[in-house]
């Protein structure tokens, strides 16, 4: 099967850094889209970057200027590394990726998702 695994998580001041990175592993026959999301306690799921097959990026208005994605297609690896935290972003952070199987079915998968808090 399709599985996606993420690392980075963690507890960082504000104004400080992380880097989120996301492994795509299993029968995979091409990746297309990659994207974060995250969902704070109480709220719903959010985008917050998003990059295609062939590079282009979306961002949320939020993290536009502090957040950069990408992606790795040789490794299946999509990272974010977020610059210039706020308490505001604390959240558990997910990772999808739309993917096509050896068998022919294209499905979006999702990581387990990593805690991300970042204090005042």
């Amino acid at each position: 099967q399709v599985q996606l695994v993420e690392s980075g998580g963690g507890l960082v001041q504000a104004g400080g850094s992380l880097r989120l990175s996301c492994a795509a592993s299993g029968s995979i026959f091409s990746i297309n889209g990659m994207g974060w999301y995250r969902q704070a306690p109480g709220k719903r799921r959010e985008l917050v970057a998003a990059i295609a097959s062939e590079g282009t990026t979306n961002y949320a208005g939020s993290v536009k200027g502090r957040f950069t994605i990408s992606r790795d297609n040789a490794k299946n690896m999509v990272d974010l590394q977020m610059n210039s935290l706020k308490p505001e972003d604390t959240a558990v952070y997910y990772c999808n990726a739309d993917i096509t199987t050896t068998w022919g079915s294209r499905t979006s998968y999702w990581g387990q998702g990593t805690q991300v808090t970042v204090s005042s």
